[in-house]
C-alpha cells in the first residue's frame, strides 16, 4: 500500500500563500529557473526547472495515484479544467457537489468526510502514493492518524503571513522524523519528513 503524503512550496515563515492568495509567484519561482522541460497534461503548463528539481519531481509523479484536495483548492483552479495537470485521479473534500459535477469526462470523486476521502483515493491510486494538498486537508489528514510523511519545498523567502502549510493543529505537538532526505537546489531546498507519532 502506497504512502499518504502531503506536499507544498513553503516560505522560511511558514506559509504556503501569502496573504489574499498571494506570493505564488514566488513561492514557485524554482519550477521555472532552469533547462529541464517539465511537461504535464495540460500543453499551457509546461516548467523549466534545474535537473535537480526535474528528476525529483519526474520521479514524486510517477509513484503518485490518486490526490485528495479541499474544495477551496478545487474552487481556485476551477477543477483544472477537468483534469489534474498530473493526470491523477482527484478525491474532492466537499460538504456539497458543485453544480455541473461529477462529469462522466473528469476523474473527480465528491465525498464529505476526510476519511472516507482518503480511503477513496488508495483504492483509486492502486497501491501507488496518495498526494493530499496542504493547509487544512493535511491538518485533517494528520489529525486523523492518515498522514505519512510531510514533504517541504523551502523557499528562501518571507512573506509575512498568509495560509500557513499547518496550524491549529490537534494533538501538537507532534513528532516528525528526519529529513530522511534533502536536495539542496537553486532557490529551493526539497526536505522529506517521516510523521511518527499518531493521534
Amino acid at each position: 500500500m502506497g504512502k499518504v503524503i502531503t506536499a507544498a512550496s513553503m516560505s522560511l515563515d511558514g506559509y504556503i500563500a501569502g496573504p489574499d492568495e498571494s506570493g505564488f509567484d514566488r513561492l514557485f519561482a524554482w519550477y521555472g529557473n532552469g533547462d529541464q522541460v517539465v511537461e504535464t497534461a495540460h500543453p499551457e503548463l509546461t516548467w523549466h526547472m534545474t535537473k535537480a528539481s526535474a528528476e525529483l519531481l519526474r520521479r514524486d509523479i510517477a509513484a503518485l495515484g490518486a490526490f485528495v484536495v479541499g474544495r477551496r483548492l478545487f474552487d481556485l483552479t476551477g477543477g483544472w479544467g477537468g483534469s489534474h495537470p498530473f493526470d491523477r485521479p482527484v478525491v474532492v473534500v466537499s460538504h456539497s457537489v458543485p453544480d455541473g459535477w461529477p462529469r462522466p469526462d473528469a476523474p473527480f470523486t465528491f465525498v464529505s468526510d476526510i476519511g472516507a476521502a482518503v480511503a477513496r483515493a488508495r483504492e483509486l491510486a492502486g497501491g501507488r502514493d496518495v498526494g493530499v494538498n496542504g493547509g487544512t486537508i493535511a491538518r485533517q489528514c494528520l489529525a486523523a492518524g492518515l498522514l505519512d510523511e510531510i514533504w517541504v519545498a523551502l523557499v528562501p523567502l518571507l512573506l509575512g503571513g498568509g495560509t500557513p502549510f499547518f496550524d491549529h493543529v490537534a494533538n501538537a505537538p507532534v513528532d516528525l522524523d528526519g529529513p530522511f532526505e534533502i536536495v539542496p537546489d537553486q532557490g529551493v531546498t526539497h526536505l522529506r519528513y517521516r510523521v511518527t507519532a499518531r493521534p
